[in-house]
């Protein structure tokens, strides 16, 4: 990395790591929304987001970017459940001929576009469909560090995942590329 030290990327999917699915529903209790929220009528899902998220993640040392079909949603609809600010968006790409043998590969549709927005910067990508094959790629193919980080989507983000994301992000990120 060339000029000042920039923060690593922190790439966050919603569904799965902020609302939990897959379980009983009874299993998930519910937070309050709040007057007002947009959204809220519209997805019942929401309540299932955890509002202490928003320190946890405030707390980390990088930069969250939303990486999710949620798109601009995710900061109208989210991020004032979590107490963010608006967040930066992944803009994900049109389908190309790539996406079939991707797809064949097993690698998800949001790896390449994740390390294409990284650009060689440090990150962690935190979703419920990574897997080792994601990883191999992203090991493979990102000039950078980086962390591909699943989370089970039946209980989304816990106070384990908050420690492994802080231990990793809180290590020095030299000019050796891991």
């Amino acid at each position: 990395m060339t000029g000042p030290a920039r923060l690593p990327l922190l790439f966050l999917d919603v569904d799965g790591p902020l609302i939990p699915f897959g379980a009983e529903p009874q299993r998930y209790p519910a937070y309050a929304l709040g007057p007002g929220l947009r959204g809220a009528d519209a997805n019942p899902l929401l309540s299932r987001i955890n509002p202490r998220h928003g320190a946890e993640l405030a707390a980390l040392p990088c930069e969250l970017v939303w990486a999710t079909t949620w798109m601009d949603e995710a900061n109208e609809c989210i991020a004032p459940l979590l107490g963010l600010q608006p967040l930066a968006v992944v803009a994900w790409p049109e389908p190309s001929d790539l996406d079939g043998q991707d797809e064949r590969d097993g690698l998800h549709w949001k790896t390449r576009a994740l390390v294409d927005r990284a650009a060689g910067r440090p990150f962690v990508w935190v979703d419920d469909e990574a897997t080792d094959t994601d990883r191999a790629w992203v090991a493979a193919h990102h000039e950078g560090y980086a962390l591909v980080h699943r989370v089970d989507a039946r209980v989304g983000l816990t106070d384990g995942d908050y420690v492994a994301l802080a231990a990793w992000l809180g290590q020095p990120f030299g000019a050796e590329p891991r």
